[in-house]
């Protein structure tokens, strides 16, 4: 096994989704909506403050100092997103540069040979790999190759907490599984949801027992997962993990309503930073939209934050991490020359620059940038300090389901998800459903 802490991670969410919300930005020439005109290369991103600032800027940057090879820019909400770069690559209509999240969705464009081999360009180009995280790159290696650009900010998944809410009720942080099931009725009593949960995105479900299997069990379960091996699902660890989320749901331990609550609107946040929910299982990209959305809830220092607590006789090891080693830019193996030079020395020299790094770090996000900590300092510092930590202390790592698996498993993973957290389903058909799932 190789204990790199991030190693093991990798992404692609791959929820279907209706595709809504598409906007072009910096796309001036362009034929239509991601497709890009005559010199110039296509890129598309993902909306939501503050990244998407930085991602237009980024390009906005690189144009304004590339005037004979620009790129296009067209941003898509995440879950639109899923749908239609899956639908465009299929058609071969696949924008120059495809936003991924590496591992098991990366895994199939690669072997459906839809982007290029980066191995050697980054071999002629050893600045731009010693510059990033060592930890970032296996999301986007597969059987030994590159096949994606790391960029942007590395995001561990975070329990969040309303500090004027615990002090209300006059609780700590909890530490264990037990703490946190005995301040369900706490917070509950007191007319405060427990948890905010946008269920109805189900990848947010997913945290939840990302944390539960490998606190419960260690590594070793989703790893048998992933690998395919018979009656995975199964493990003592996974049901247990299975049955603790569904203790969580039956003790009204979710806001109410959560299945109808989508994470691209941010209502989940906003109920943790109103003062209507305690705490919120979700990913470190969040602390810059609630600063942003917020009021003062985060520069007034109401915001806290916790790893997932350890479970009582669990197997796994409570520093072990869940979340996103870096965002990945693939270069899609149908763009012309032109297109992929354009592309590649948009990579070398538009992203990651000292300005864009600069703009990461006064968001409140750690980019992937070695020494990246000595930039560290204000009222952000010590978030970006646990976050920091967070990533490179950890002793393992846990890969996104969604975005370990291949698309069709994890599609199927998500639908028994929502069910599971309905209480339509039990423990034990979860994982027989699961284990009825061709792992390819």
């Amino acid at each position: 096994m190789d204990h790199n802490p991030l190693s093991r991670r990798s992404f692609l969410a791959l929820a279907m989704a209706a595709p809504l919300g598409a906007s072009a930005l910096a796309a001036c020439g362009t034929t239509g909506p991601g497709q890009a005109a005559a010199g110039e290369a296509s890129i598309w991103y993902l909306t939501g403050q503050p990244q998407e600032g930085l991602r237009k800027a980024t390009v906005d940057a690189f144009n304004a100092a590339h005037p004979d090879g620009q790129l296009a820019a067209t941003f898509f909400e995440n879950d639109a997103y899923k749908t239609r770069i899956r639908t465009a690559v299929g058609a071969n209509q696949a924008p120059t540069v495809i936003w991924t999240w590496g591992g098991g969705g990366l895994r199939d464009y690669v072997r459906n040979g839809q982007v290029d081999d980066l191995t050697d360009w980054f071999a002629q180009n050893p600045a731009v790999q010693s510059k990033l995280f060592e930890t970032a790159f296996p999301a986007a290696t597969i059987d030994g190759r590159i096949y994606a650009m790391p960029c942007e900010q590395v995001s561990p998944i975070v329990m969040f907490h309303n500090k004027q809410l615990f002090e209300q009720v006059g609780a700590q942080p909890p530490t264990t599984w037990d703490e946190l099931m005995a301040l369900v009725p706490v917070f509950n009593d007191a007319g405060i949801a427990p948890f905010s949960l946008a269920g109805q995105s189900r990848w947010t479900n997913m945290m939840w027992l990302e944390f539960l299997f490998d606190r419960q069990g260690g590594p070793e379960v989703f790893d048998a997962i992933a690998a395919g091996e018979p009656n995975a699902w199964s493990h003592p660890a996974a049901i247990a993990g299975l049955t603790k989320v569904q203790d969580l749901v039956r003790a009204n331990g979710f806001v109410n309503g959560f299945q109808s609550i989508a994470a691209d609107a941010n209502a989940d946040q906003a109920l943790l930073h109103q003062g209507r929910a305690a705490m919120m299982l979700h990913g470190a990209w969040t602390y810059g939209t609630m600063k942003e959305e917020g009021g003062d809830f985060v520069t007034g220092g109401n915001l806290g934050w916790t790893q997932f607590p350890a479970i009582e006789g669990g197997a796994g090891d409570p520093t072990t991490g869940v979340g996103n080693p870096a965002s990945f830019l693939a270069l899609s193996s149908q763009a012309s020359e032109e297109q992929k030079a354009i592309a590649l020395d948009y990579f070398a020299n538009g992203l990651l620059t000292d300005a864009d790094i600069d703009g990461w770090v006064a968001s409140g996000a750690v980019p992937i940038v070695n020494g990246v900590d000595s930039k560290f300092s204000g009222p952000d510092a010590a978030f970006q300090q646990f976050v920091y930590d967070s990533a490179t202390q950890a002793q393992s790592w846990v890969h996104s389901w969604d975005q370990a698996l291949l698309p069709g498993p994890a599609e199927e993973m998500l639908n028994n998800i929502e069910q599971l957290f309905s209480l339509s389903i039990s423990p034990e058909q979860f994982a027989a459903n699961m284990n009825a799932v061709p792992s390819s």
